[in-house]
This record gives structure tokens, C-alpha cells and sequence, in this order.
């Protein structure tokens, strides 16, 4: 057993876990990763990567869904790292059914943007592209995960059976900064289903969330309702919120988003708000 992987707060479990990981990646030879920036692609590529050198690429998309801040900082990674990555532009917006938002719409998405990969990875002649997903998203309603399954694409992580608090220790140990980065989803999450996803909503939201991490809210989403914003911060820090000078801030500003309304979730922020009525 590892001495500073124990000291690392790390359990024998997430150890040999981490071993099966590099046992599936040393099994596929070369491999193209899905790769964010997020905490889990971000691990999961560095693992491939450190394993198998020039033979993992990362696979990254350009969209509308993704906030410009999110490819940056995954650009910035691979050039640290020396990882040889290709930026697919891809316009959801194109994909039938997707601005109508309804419950399977990340399942339309996930299958036009992986098979999209799948070709690009194919010119690379590589047979094998890994996604991101953990044992933790096995919880939620997840309709990407269908696409995931059909197309053929593996989840590493859930193969090795690692949860999310398992890969953050495992990403700090190897001193990635995404340790500690909040979860993040791409911004059509934030609609009700059966609100049209336009370029012009998705850009409010978009500015919105800018807005709230300029001022310090780290965890946290702007779900959008029509023409009302209903904010989700983290219950610690809904006190903050509520501080008169930062209120007139925020409501000014999403006004000049887009916004007519602007609520804060007393639930607070959590994943997946937006399955709580299916």
C-alpha cells in the first residue's frame, strides 16, 4: 500500500480501485478521452495519460452548452500536461428535438455528440473512446447514460466502481487542482423541460453564473423559467445572499441579462432540481 496515498485520507478500497482503473486503461492500449475539464474527465484523462503517454488524447467540445471559462481552463490543462487534445465544434441546437428540451434530452444530445466523437476518434484510428461518468451518477435520472450504453462508449470510473468523494481524494493525491472544482453540468440543465432552448436563454444563464462566481458563490445554478431566474447557492450561503447590497447587485444585473424575475431556491442549491417533478 502507498504511504502518502493512506495519509492522503485514501482507504484501501480507493486504492485498489485506483489499480483496476489503470488495469482497464493498460487493457485498452489507446484511447481517446471526453474530456470537460470537470473533476471526473479531468482524473480520468491525467490516469490514461500518465499510463499510456501519446496513445490517450482528450476529446473536447466547443458549444453553446459549455461556458467559454470550461474549454479554457481544459485547453489550459492539456498544454500543462502535454496532452495532445482536438476541440470539436458542435451545435446542439442542430440536434433534432433538443430545443424543445424535453425529459430525454440529454439522450438525443449524448447520441449525436458521442457518435461525433466516435468518428473524429476513428481518424485518429482509435477504436476506443472513455467518458467521465462515476458510481454516483447511477442515482439520478440520467438519460445520457442510454446513448453512453448504445454507442459503446466506456465509463472507466464506473467500471472501476469509483465514487465522486473516492476521485476528488484520488485528484488531490495527484495534485490536480479539480480536487476541490464544483460540480458542474452543461447549461441546458438549467431549463424546466419543455422550455425552448434558445442561443439567447442559453447566454443569460450563461452571464448569470458568471455573476455568481465573480461575487464568490462557488456552488450554485441559475435555473431558468420563462422570463424568471430562480438562483441555487449552497444553504451556508443563502445568509450572504440576502445581504441587501449584494441583492441589488445580482437583481440589476440579471435585469440586464434578460431576466424579468430573479428568486432564490430556499431549498438550496442541489444536483438535479430540475428530475425533482418527473
Amino acid at each position: 500500500m502507498n504511504q502518502n496515498m493512506t495519509e492522503a485520507g485514501l482507504s484501501k478500497t480507493a486504492i485498489d480501485k485506483m489499480e483496476h482503473l489503470k488495469s482497464i486503461f493498460q487493457e485498452m492500449g489507446r484511447v481517446a478521452i471526453a474530456f470537460s475539464g470537470g473533476v471526473d474527465s479531468t482524473f480520468l484523462l491525467k490516469t490514461a495519460h500518465d499510463l499510456l503517454g501519446e496513445n490517450a488524447i482528450a476529446l473536447t467540445v466547443r458549444s453553446r452548452v459549455f461556458p467559454e471559462r470550461e474549454l479554457q481552463e481544459a485547453k489550459n490543462f492539456c498544454r500543462q500536461e502535454g496532452i495532445r487534445q482536438i476541440v470539436l465544434s458542435f451545435d446542439e441546437l442542430k440536434v433534432e428535438g433538443f430545443r424543445d428540451n424535453p425529459p430525454n434530452r440529454c439522450y438525443l444530445c449524448k447520441t449525436a455528440l458521442f457518435q461525433a466523437m466516435k468518428e473524429k476518434a476513428q481518424e485518429e484510428g482509435i477504436q476506443i473512446i472513455a467518458e467521465g461518468s462515476n458510481m454516483d451518477d447511477l442515482g439520478d435520472y440520467r438519460p445520457g447514460l442510454k446513448a453512453v450504453a448504445e454507442l459503446g462508449i466506456r465509463s472507466p470510473l464506473r467500471e472501476a466502481e469509483l465514487t465522486k468523494s473516492e476521485i476528488r481524494l484520488l485528484s488531490k493525491q495527484l495534485n490536480l487542482s479539480t480536487w476541490e472544482k464544483p460540480s458542474f453540468a452543461c447549461l441546458a440543465s438549467r431549463f424546466v423541460y419543455g422550455e425552448q432552448i434558445t442561443k439567447e436563454k442559453l447566454g443569460m444563464v450563461e452571464q448569470a453564473e458568471q455573476l455568481l462566481l465573480d461575487l464568490g458563490f462557488r456552488q450554485m445554478r441559475v435555473r431558468i423559467h420563462g422570463n424568471l431566474a430562480r438562483i441555487e447557492v449552497l444553504p451556508e450561503d443563502i445568509s450572504r445572499f440576502m445581504k441587501p447590497e449584494l441583492r441589488e447587485t445580482i437583481q440589476r444585473k440579471f435585469r440586464e441579462y434578460g431576466f424579468a424575475y430573479v428568486s432564490l431556491d430556499l431549498k438550496g442549491y442541489r444536483t438535479g432540481s430540475m428530475n425533482e417533478i418527473l
